[in-house]
């Protein structure tokens, strides 16, 4: 259901009047998360590690801060060694594999 005053995008509601500088953010973030999704594994992983660094944990809510700490260890695992990160459709495989 779309709020009055709102039109339906496709993964947000935007305000149907006066916001050009919203639609062109929004066109922007969908085309640059296009093109990260584009790289290889590995530069997306640099990717995000760096996006996750860039986070301001002061402007971060408590689940949110959590959540980048939960994604740091991730991370340092994975460069330790102490875990083998596996390709994201093979996990998903072995999910529903699981499941059956």
């Amino acid at each position: 259901m779309t709020k009055p005053g709102y039109r339906q995008r496709e993964t947000a509601l935007m305000p149907s009047a006066g916001c050009d500088t919203l639609r062109y953010m929004a066109t922007n973030w969908e085309q640059l998360a296009e093109q990260a999704m584009a790289l290889p594994s590995e530069s997306r992983a640099r990717l995000a590690d760096r996006l996750v660094e860039s986070l301001d944990a002061d402007e971060l809510g408590a689940i949110d801060h959590l959540w980048v700490t939960e994604a740091i260890r991730r991370r340092d695992e994975v460069r330790s060694g102490k875990v083998e990160a596996i390709d994201g459709e093979e996990a998903l495989r072995k999910v529903r594999d699981s499941l059956r």
